[in-house]
């Protein structure tokens, strides 16, 4: 059955859900760069990269650092950019040294770079990806890849992968070339975790499905599947001829029935399936 349609948030309680995904984001970043990062001497970009450098060298408080760096960028992205950055990311921007500083006692979960990198990449992209549910960010070098990105003609991907690089490749200089090689790993494995966070694992699929008998198959993904279908209009590359084609976005576990019915229907017809990583609207989960 479909699910039922579900009211919006109250506009306080949404607010309050947002600062809330905030700080449990920057409080997870703040924790994986403690237990994980740090202590296996793991730069993988942005400001914790940085203090993680200044830390090795000169043995400064990390927390120190982060502050050191967020609250000028923070400001000169407000004079610079604008006001778009708000109250929730400059929760975002003071909180996660804070917790860092509060944490910075507790004992490493693993001494292994590897793991470390691993771990600390998973733990710091679910964190970063909560605190972009929560519509806000953690200031540090986005906002440097912003301010660089406004005034250049490098494309923001571009200025944030020279920040990150050049981050990176001063923890190979300080440090040695393979922690470089781990914060690498670390970088990688944060940006697929924010995807993750972000789209989901892709449990729906979305199916185009070509079809003589296109009046009967919609008819029985309707009422046999109970879901929607939207027809498109096609033209065969080859005949040149007109002809429907059924889109339907179906979860994971009905796609095994939804070939039995299009086969049962047209054993010839032509079926593309395809994941579909986030689906929003009713039958499928709301934003």
């Amino acid at each position: 059955m479909r699910k039922r349609y579900r009211e919006p948030k109250h506009p306080v309680i949404e607010k309050l859900s947002e600062y809330g995904l905030v700080i449990v984001g920057a409080a997870i970043i703040a924790i994986t760069f403690n237990v994980f990062l740090l202590p296996n001497q793991i730069a993988s970009g942005g400001v914790s990269g940085i203090s993680t450098i200044l830390t090795g060298t000169f043995g400064w408080e990390p927390a120190y650092v982060q502050w050191a760096f967020n609250i000028p960028l923070f400001i000169s992205g407000l004079l610079l950019l604008g006001m778009q950055f708000g109250a929730k990311s400059l929760v975002g921007t003071l909180v996660l040294p804070l917790i860092v500083f509060l944490t910075k006692d507790w004992d490493p979960w693993t001494q292994d770079a590897l793991l470390g990198s691993i771990c600390g990449g998973i733990g710091v992209g679910l964190g970063l990806g909560i605190v972009f549910r929560g519509k806000a960010s953690t200031g540090g070098t986005d906002l440097a890849a912003q301010i660089i990105h406004k005034y250049t003609n490098f494309s923001l991907g571009t200025c944030v992968a020279l920040i990150d690089g050049f981050i990176v490749l001063s923890a190979a200089i300080v440090f040695d070339i393979e922690k470089g090689l781990y914060a690498l790993i670390g970088l990688y494995v944060t940006s697929k975790t924010i995807d993750l966070v972000q789209v989901g694992v892709g449990r729906s699929k979305m199916a185009m499905i070509i079809t003589n008998h296109d009046e009967e198959v919609r008819h029985e993904i309707i009422h046999g599947l109970d879901r929607g279908v939207t027809r498109l209009s096609g033209q065969g590359g080859y005949t040149d001829n007109s002809r429907p084609i059924l889109m339907c976005v179906i979860d994971q576990s009905e796609f095994t029935n939804l070939k039995q019915l299009v086969k049962d229907v047209d054993p010839k017809a032509f079926v593309i399936v395809m994941d579909a990583s986030e689906v929003l609207g009713e039958g499928f989960k709301h934003a």
